[in-house]
């Protein structure tokens, strides 16, 4: 896995109030659509079907129809406040929905505005290095 791309898994997890750095450094978190359960390593890499989520999808941005829903995230596909965690069977839905329908659509954009309600409601103020939280 690209470093990168790491990088944004442990962004996304240091910013979600529901997960865990458990005492094994394994980090501990749910997907943000069904709920299961996903495990990542230390270092962000994904422990089975844990996947990164961009809550307001990346080919949104700069267009009109989406303004408002990026403007939520600072205009940046990968802000912290737009990235999330889910499981592969329930990110992939979503891209085959919503993100195919695209931001002109309504109801995608109804569907994106309540995921992104959602990942605020999960956000949480990133952890001191080291700190361990159960």
């Amino acid at each position: 896995m690209r470093p990168a791309l790491r990088r944004l898994f442990l962004l996304a997890l240091a910013h979600d109030a529901e997960a865990a750095l458990r005492a094994d450094g394994r980090w501990r978190t749910r997907c943000l659509h069904c709920r299961s359960t996903l495990e990542f390593d230390a270092d962000g890499t994904p422990l089975g079907h844990g996947t990164l989520e961009h809550v307001v999808p990346q080919a949104w941005f700069g267009k009109r129809a989406a303004a408002a829903l990026t403007r939520e995230v600072g205009d940046a596909a990968n802000d912290a406040r737009n990235l999330a965690l889910a499981c592969a069977g329930c990110n992939h839905d979503k891209g085959k929905g919503p993100d195919a329908r695209g931001p002109n659509d309504e109801r995608a954009r109804e569907v994106v505005a309540a995921l992104l309600a959602r990942r605020l409601e999960r956000w949480a103020v990133p952890r001191e290095p080291g700190e361990v939280r159960d």
